[in-house]
């Protein structure tokens, strides 16, 4: 099994609510191996396996808690 990671521009995260929920979301995708969040430097990390779960579909997920991704 192969891992990526990739780390996307999340743009309306601003506490650790918002954190908990787009770590939650990512992370219940099977794939997803782990999630980290920068509210800070809004950004949203994520070791996957490409085989499972696709880029779009954890941006997707970001966007399903209200956030917007920048692809």
């Amino acid at each position: 099994m192969s891992k990526e990671n990739v780390c996307l521009t999340v743009s309306g995260m601003s506490c650790s609510h918002c954190e908990n929920s787009v770590k939650k979301a990512v992370g219940s995708l099977d794939g997803v191996e782990s999630v980290s969040v920068d509210l800070a430097g809004k950004k949203v990390c994520v070791e996957y396996d490409p085989a499972k779960v696709s880029v779009d579909a954890i941006a997707a997920a970001i966007e399903d808690q209200g956030y917007d991704v920048a692809r």
